[in-house]
């Protein structure tokens, strides 16, 4: 920490300010962030965010991968709900290959994306009850996360970065054990969140910690580019599963938490009331699954898509498709698309430019938590030292999708 003075008008007091070095590796900051701040006593007079500690430049080594070699970068951006950026980069591909999906495919995919959703909200609601003080709440749902988790492993064998789904769909069926598991989760949960929100929603410490913090106008959210539970929070009910359909979200009915003042507690409220919406669509499509035929669960594209093994010991075409794939030797398309999904904090897009070859000439990742932080000097200044933690917080800020 240094010292600066402010030169005053001849007669008044020198005032003297604190410059204060929050992060990159402080605990409070949740992630590898710098943020410079000037203080006034404990007042932010303004705030310098750094960004790039952790810059693995995934979009230019993207570029020197197969199609199907990416997902594992995309696992990497918002490491809370890995599975909607696995499942966002599938949809870009097959947009640009013009590959439709059966509807059971978009209905499970439904179910993992909504399924990441409530684990990203829970974390990010988690965390601002522990920023406030409260760590309770935190211990408590992280048994449910784990629920999720085990989840994700019944299906790809994998808990945190899934690396789930293909391209046309996923790497094998669903388990009779998966689906009771989501079964599982669906019973208890909803009680486990109606006790998470008994704890905070009206709870005076956590009101005012949070009411009139970190607030941002719709207007000036729109102008950042805000998109998510931050824009919604903010007042602006755009929801890119409405806006622009994907995975069949057409199919569902549900609403869009909206807030009115753009402030952390606006924002915790959105997160939770978009919690119970997630259960709901999660309870449809597994409604819905029970219509379809059980052994679907990938498109008939055998040139983008690993054949079965069984296959390809025994059929040429099959030992053809598996080798050209695994050798990233098929050609893809040439083409021009930019693919949104709803990402658990904003619309998570993905820019590709394919000039014919067997990896992408250029991809683009659009991350909302890069335009969020821009805006973060302005949503704390004359704020205490203390609010920009939470503020922080409820920005649902993840380093590895900042930086990429």
């Amino acid at each position: 920490m240094s010292d600066h003075h402010i030169q005053l008008p001849e007669g008044s007091i020198e005032k003297q300010t604190n410059t204060l070095n929050l992060g990159p590796t402080h605990p409070a900051t949740h992630g590898v962030f710098q943020n410079i701040l000037e203080l006034d006593g404990e007042r932010i007079v303004s705030a310098t965010p750094t960004v790039g500690y952790i810059h693995r430049a995934f979009e230019k080594i993207a570029e020197r991968k197969p199609y199907y070699q990416i997902t594992p970068l995309t696992d990497r951006l918002n490491y809370c709900s890995a599975p909607i950026n696995n499942i966002g980069w599938h949809l870009t591909v097959e947009k640009l290959l013009g590959i439709k999906t059966p509807k059971r495919v978009d209905y499970l995919r439904v179910i993992i994306m909504e399924l990441a959703r409530i684990t990203d909200h829970l974390i990010c609601n988690s965390v601002i009850g522990v920023d406030s003080g409260a760590f309770t709440g935190f211990l408590y749902v992280m048994q449910y996360r784990e629920l999720v988790y085990e989840i994700y492993e019944e299906i790809c064998g994998s808990r945190l970065t899934t690396n789930i789904g293909r391209v046309g769909g996923f790497e094998r069926n669903f388990t009779e054990t998966a689906f009771t598991k989501i079964q599982k989760f669906l019973d208890e949960y909803p009680a486990v969140l109606k006790e998470f929100e008994n704890l905070f929603t009206r709870n005076r410490i956590f009101m005012e910690r949070t009411q009139g913090v970190g607030a941002i106008t719709a207007e000036r959210a729109l102008n950042y580019g805000f998109t998510g539970p931050n824009l919604r929070a903010a007042g602006v009910d755009y929801d890119v599963r409405v806006a622009a359909p994907y995975s069949s979200y057409e199919d569902f009915e549900f609403s869009i938490p909206v807030g009115t003042t753009g402030d952390t507690y606006d924002r915790f409220l959105v997160r939770n009331a978009e919690m119970w919406q997630s259960l709901s669509i999660i309870q449809q499509a597994m409604d819905k699954l029970k219509d379809l035929p059980s052994d679907v669960f990938h498109a008939d594209v055998p040139a983008y898509y690993l054949p079965d093994k069984e296959d390809v010991y025994t059929k040429m075409e099959a030992l053809i498709y598996h080798f050209k794939i695994v050798m990233g030797e098929t050609d893809i398309l040439p083409g021009e698309v930019y693919n949104p999904v709803e990402g658990a904090n904003g619309e998570l897009g993905f820019y590709l430019i394919s000039d014919g070859g067997r990896s992408p000439y250029r991809l683009h990742f659009r991350r909302p938590c890069f335009i969020y932080y821009q805006a973060y000097p302005e949503m704390v200044k004359g704020a205490m030292l203390s609010d920009a933690i939470i503020c922080l917080s409820s920005l649902n800020l993840i380093a590895g999708e900042l930086d990429a």
